[in-house]
């Protein structure tokens, strides 16, 4: 069972600790708590892309600039239309997070080795969008799915995927240092959600932790991995999580 919070914001700014510590205090937290990732439940889950030396905003202005679309197309066949845009307020470039989306979802690794093309675009019609908010509007706009995502992670809820600027820039315990990795990870996932992928479990110590695990909850012996797909193209997946 989930319990709900008030979505009720407050105009102050979170300090950010150092990295250890934090990493630490949220790998705790997210045991403790059940927080969850994707479709359905609170998620795991960007211009930037290294961890800020001050302070990660914990609110913005509630509005969006949208990235320009590109005619490029990543893999085979009619590609699903997305849109990406960045909260206003946040410090972030729409334009550098566009590009680190497009890179994800172009990677041979990703989604376009199941036979999904992608192409982004400014306007409707499209399949899916791609927001980058601050902690407080992603509770706002998560919770419309029913969803509690606590000020910390991302959701997937209808045609939308949010990414929580907080998870974005500080990066989870497992992927430390590690930010274009996690970055994969956390656009994967969500999009993964918006194909219709459920959550997996780890298959085993040792092995590659699926890309829809839960992996902010812990690897469960699995080694970290933020691809659907290895370099041969081969899947890296196992039954659905019970």
């Amino acid at each position: 069972m989930r319990h709900r919070r008030s979505t009720k914001e407050h105009p102050w700014r979170t300090a950010v600790l150092p990295v250890g510590v934090l990493g630490a205090l949220l790998a705790c937290l997210y045991v403790l708590a059940g927080n969850d990732d994707g479709r359905g439940q609170a998620a795991a889950s960007p211009g930037s892309t290294v961890a800020p030396a001050g302070e990660v905003p914990r609110d913005g202005r509630g509005t969006f600039t949208r990235a320009t679309g590109s005619p490029a197309v990543s893999g085979d066949g009619k590609p699903l239309r997305y849109t990406v845009d960045v909260e206003d307020g946040t410090g972030q470039d729409p334009q550098a997070f566009a590009r680190e989306v497009d890179r994800i979802l172009a990677d041979p690794r990703g989604w376009t080795a199941s036979g999904t093309a992608f192409q982004r675009v400014d306007r409707p019609p499209y399949d899916f969008a791609v927001h980058l908010a601050s902690p407080a509007t992603t509770d706002r706009l998560c919770t419309r799915f029913g969803l509690d995502t606590g000020g910390e992670v991302n959701c997937q809820g209808g045609t939308d995927v949010v990414v929580d600027l907080k998870r974005w820039l500080l990066l989870s315990p497992f992927y430390r240092g590690r930010s274009a990795t996690y970055h994969a990870l956390i656009v994967n996932h969500e999009v993964g959600h918006r194909l219709g992928r459920g959550h997996q479990r780890c298959p085993g110590p040792g092995h590659p932790a699926p890309v829809m695990v839960q992996q902010i909850k812990g690897l469960h012996g699995c080694t970290p991995n933020a691809w659907p797909f290895d370099r041969a193209g081969r899947p890296v997946e196992r039954p659905a999580a019970r």
